[in-house]
């Protein structure tokens, strides 16, 4: 007996459509995202590309969140200070900005080589006691014994800042304060670097800078080569609110 053949084509049609879409299907294991999708891919003739993920403004790096936290909301300008360690005097400095809010933070200048205080950082700094203090501060007053280059900062040139003597190495101060920019640490904003004013007390130290490198240690201010001053001196810009992130990189981490 002979089989009909309308019946027999119309499997063999059944079969080639099963078939067909079996060898178009992505495999269930490995599902496809929607295009653009965060850590998705993309299909293309059957082939998965990769999706490069969203990402959110750009933080500054080393920085943790209890020290990120202290930053100013209101702040553009962020000049870090990274000390090697706790106890160490030499310390890296990076000055950031923050020109658009949706892209975050990135890098202007440096990184520079730096010293510190001679027995390195601390969470509470005292009169004489050689380190330097960490935290978060203001950048608002610059001056120094030399013209002043164009600082956007105000700017106070006074005999009064030239120094003498040596230093811890018995290396020669003098040119140290031919350009300082002061640190809000136990002081009033707005004044000259050289107010003699402490809010928290005279045992509380002050006077700390960021001034020309002496080649060795300081007292607690950190210290830049004059080049690097005068670059630091006109790229601090009042409307950004800078302010200075310091301390070893440690506590900074956290």
């Amino acid at each position: 007996m002979s089989v009909p053949r309308r019946p027999f084509l119309l499997l063999v049609v059944l079969f080639l459509l099963v078939i067909g879409c079996s060898a178009g299907a992505v495999p269930t294991s490995d599902p496809v995202a929607p295009h653009g999708a965060a850590g998705s891919g993309a299909a293309e003739n059957g082939r998965i590309l990769a999706v490069e993920p969203s990402r959110g403004p750009s933080e500054i790096p080393g920085l943790g969140p209890q020290t990120r936290a202290r930053i100013p909301a209101t702040a553009r300008q962020a000049l870090v200070v990274t000390g090697q360690g706790p106890d160490s005097n030499r310390s890296a400095v990076v000055l950031h900005s923050l020109d658009d809010p949706a892209l975050g933070w990135r890098p202007e200048a440096g990184p520079w080589p730096a010293h510190n205080g001679m027995e390195g950082w601390t969470d509470r700094h005292l009169a004489d006691d050689l380190r330097s203090p960490a935290g978060v501060f203001g950048l608002t007053d610059a001056g120094g014994r030399l013209p002043d280059p164009g600082a956007l900062l105000p700017y106070d040139e006074e005999a009064r800042f030239a120094v003498s003597g040596e230093g811890f190495l018995g290396e020669p101060l003098e040119g140290s304060f031919d350009y300082v920019v002061a640190i809000n640490y136990n002081r009033t904003p707005g004044t000259s670097p050289l107010d003699r004013e402490r809010p928290l007390g005279e045992e509380r130290g002050g006077g700390i800078w960021v001034h020309v490198d002496h080649g060795g240690p300081t007292q607690g201010c950190v210290s830049l080569t004059e080049d690097r001053m005068r670059e630091l001196l006109l790229a601090l810009d009042p409307a950004k609110y800078p302010v200075i992130v310091m301390g070893d990189a440690a506590s900074l981490a956290r």
